[in-house]
């Protein structure tokens, strides 16, 4: 049986780093990255642990800019 895992996807560009997808994650699959920023000056997100990913949706709920988009992808 194939697992499903998620993939979230983040427009960097958009992102103002307000934490809220980091605190709504409930595998801590999502940081604020510590060393980029974007061209606006903000620590955006990114999948700091991929692998924990459950594809919950609950980062990309909580988003109030709508920068965060959640894909399931089904392993073999």
């Amino acid at each position: 049986m194939a697992k499903v895992r998620g993939a979230v996807v983040v427009n960097q560009q958009r992102c103002k780093g307000c934490n809220l997808c980091v605190v709504a994650c409930p595998t801590q699959a999502i940081s604020l990255h510590p060393d980029h920023m974007n061209d606006k000056g903000y620590h955006y997100c990114y999948m700091s642990n991929p692998e924990a990913c459950i594809g919950c949706t609950s980062c990309g709920m909580v988003c109030p800019d709508g920068c965060i988009s959640v894909y399931k992808v089904t392993q073999k």
